[in-house]
């Protein structure tokens, strides 16, 4: 493995005999990191959304399950 930092970016070179899901979920990981990093959320409140969020899908959803 290579880790080159540049200017602008950081180049991670992997042999091509990895795995690619691990690599995938490294890859998801790093997105998700990026994509939260100015984020103020706090953690009960993205508690508290995700719990509305399922209890709605729950609703849509409950008799086309329970057939």
């Amino acid at each position: 493995m290579i880790i080159e930092r540049t200017q602008g970016e950081v180049i991670i070179k992997i042999p091509s005999f990895v795995n690619i899901e691990g690599i995938q979920r490294i890859i998801d990981l790093l997105a998700y990191r990026e994509a939260t990093s100015k984020s103020k959320a706090k953690q009960k409140d993205i508690d508290a959304l995700s719990k509305e969020i399922k209890n709605d899908w729950w609703a849509k959803n409950k008799k086309r399950l329970l057939k």
